[in-house]
């Protein structure tokens, strides 16, 4: 997967370069279609693999959590 991700990571930013290097009459469309493939598939596709094994629960700020960060400061500082 991250292959992947790195892959059409490379394409839309080979996109968009050559969209403002090359002199086309569709480097318009070679920026737009870097930028709509950075956005609309490889962030998605990155956050998908980034958190696909974690619990969003350990990451809230719930009343456990606020608890345990107040704890971790406490003994921080001693």
């Amino acid at each position: 997967m991250k292959y992947i991700i790195l892959l059409l990571t490379i394409l839309a930013f080979t996109s968009i370069i050559l969209g403002f290097v090359l002199d086309l009459e569709y480097s318009q469309k070679l920026i737009g279609f870097g930028v709509t493939g950075l956005f609309l598939v490889v962030f998605p596709l990155f956050s998908y693999h980034r958190w696909k094994d974690k619990d969003p629960k350990d990451y809230m700020l719930t009343k456990e959590n606020l608890d345990k960060m107040r704890e971790n400061e406490k003994e921080k500082k001693r």
